[in-house]
């Protein structure tokens, strides 16, 4: 990991409705993520944090507050600009899965490089090469109703990849899967974020999936309650998910409530 700064989180505010009606999911938030690293965002359901990972994506607006994404303010994007960045600087990779019905797997993962011109060789290459990595290479020619539920997650996670983007948005990408493959798609996540240096965010409620990362930021009522680092030297997963899960209690007020 780098001391290279690829997202900027400035007093990002979003307010929804107006008067009576109005609710503040974010109030003020801010924080960097770094080249490289592997940052979780949890809190209880409402806290914020999707919204916060849609700031993030353009999905929605802030109401106030700025994100830059390598020194750029994406908040300020329209147009061409804003197409491309949406295509090419962020993979998103959804709870579920958000495959095409109609289009293989192999189709599914290539469509981001066919809606920015890129075809052949260059992205046959780099469909095997993440389909040796997501061991997802015997189901490039099935249509997703012929998958599994993990196997559809790794195909979604290739095609968040294979634009080689500057930064992978996670939502919940385990809250559709069962234990065993819940854990086959952390080990290859976490594999590519270290061996490829990927900066990955993740919104989680898992705090299994959570303790892959490397750092992780608590939301409450909109606003960051806590943050925890993992130390990379000398701890473990199973040290740090007993961390995670202590401030998810306190967060709470009992784990019962967020996990």
């Amino acid at each position: 990991m780098s001391s290279n700064r690829v997202l900027e989180v400035e007093g990002v505010t979003k307010v929804y409705g107006k008067g009576d009606n109005k609710t503040e999911a974010l109030r003020g938030i801010s924080f960097d993520v770094l080249e490289g690293e592997f940052l979780g965002i949890m809190g209880a359901s409402g806290s914020g944090k999707t919204t916060l990972l849609n700031c993030i994506a353009t999905m929605i607006k802030p109401s106030s507050g700025r994100v830059l994404l390598k020194g750029k303010d994406i908040s300020a994007f329209k147009g061409v600009q804003l197409a491309d960045y949406r295509g090419q600087e962020i993979g998103y990779l959804f709870q579920e899965f958000e495959l095409l019905d109609n289009l293989t797997a192999r189709e599914n993962i290539i469509l981001p490089l066919s809606l920015h011109g890129v075809t052949g060789h260059q992205a046959e290459q780099g469909l095997k090469e993440l389909a040796n990595r997501l061991d997802i290479t015997d189901v490039l020619d099935k249509f997703p109703s012929q998958m599994s539920g993990g196997q559809k997650q790794r195909v979604a996670a290739a095609r968040a990849l294979i634009s080689k983007p500057s930064i992978v948005l996670a939502d919940e990408p385990t809250g559709a899967l069962d234990s065993k493959n819940s854990k086959v798609l952390m080990d290859k996540l976490s594999a590519i974020n270290k061996e490829q240096n990927k900066t990955i965010v993740m919104v989680t409620h898992n705090a299994n999936a959570a303790s892959y990362c490397s750092r992780i930021l608590f939301i409450q009522d909109g606003r960051l309650f806590h943050e925890l680092r993992k130390n990379i030297e000398t701890e473990n997963s199973a040290s740090f998910y007993e961390r995670i899960v202590t401030v998810m209690a306190q967060l709470g007020g009992g784990s019962a409530n967020v996990l």
